[in-house]
């Protein structure tokens, strides 16, 4: 893990248990994509194993699966407070989402589902169930939240890659500040990658887009050192 993401949060962790494997790999690959840790399993046998040694942040389960029901999952499982439970089913009875509900669980979702509205509902899910994990970074009008990894500038909200909130974080976290591509490539990427400061100017190019930031007023270039995101978006001219 990157120093300045732990400074901040340590990621979200979810455990996906469904015993269709085209559904755990859909949704593991697309959480993994919004910098969630993930891990999976097929039953409810796994699925406890795996929450006492994975420590979720939230279950996702399904009901109707071999060895142990996402039902009697549920009751194992719903006694901590800070740990969510997304139940997702084909079953779509009014009778079923109550029992849910009931057993512990914070939301019931029936397949088939967009993935937009799972993501939506987990990150509503964890700022009830756990708002502490949540700190919020602001550079004027741009807004992080690290829980859910939500981003807003004034009242609009910005869709974002793994990699672009991990480059605008870092970015807000040192805001003001002359950031160089290196020390960026370093923290963001990891000490690790073997690429080089051009994915730095990509991803600011991908950033700048999705901002509206066609001026280069908000991250500004500063010709040859690096980058910084300013405070304010009424700041003079960028220097490239």
């Amino acid at each position: 893990m990157r120093s300045y993401t732990r400074e901040v949060t340590e990621p979200t962790r979810v455990l996906v248990v469904d015993d269709e494997r085209s559904i755990r790999d859909f949704i593991s690959l697309g959480l993994r994509h919004e910098g969630y840790e993930v891990q999976v399993a097929a039953d409810g046998h796994a699925g406890l194993r795996a929450v006492n040694e994975f420590k979720p942040h939230l279950v996702i389960v399904d009901l109707m699966m071999p060895k142990m029901d996402g039902w009697e999952m549920c009751r194992a499982i719903s006694g901590d407070q800070h740990r969510g439970i997304i139940i997702l089913s084909a079953r779509d009875e009014t009778g079923d989402r109550i029992q849910g509900l009931e057993l512990g669980a914070d939301d019931y979702l029936v397949k088939p589902f967009d993935f937009g509205e799972l993501l939506a509902r987990i990150h509503a899910v964890m700022r009830r169930r756990n708002p502490s994990r949540s700190r919020t970074i602001r550079a004027g009008d741009l807004t992080i939240d690290t829980g859910t990894r939500d981003v807003t500038v004034g009242d609009r909200v910005l869709s974002l890659s793994a990699r672009e909130f991990d480059l605008l974080l870092y970015l807000a976290i040192n805001a003001d500040q002359v950031l160089p591509r290196q020390r960026l490539l370093d923290e963001v990427w990891g000490y690790n990658f073997f690429g080089d400061e051009n994915n730095v100017e990509v991803y600011v190019r991908y950033l700048r887009q999705k901002l509206d930031d066609l001026a280069h007023e908000r991250i500004q270039t500063v010709r040859g050192v690096g980058y910084r995101l300013r405070s304010t978006t009424t700041a003079a001219k960028p220097e490239g």
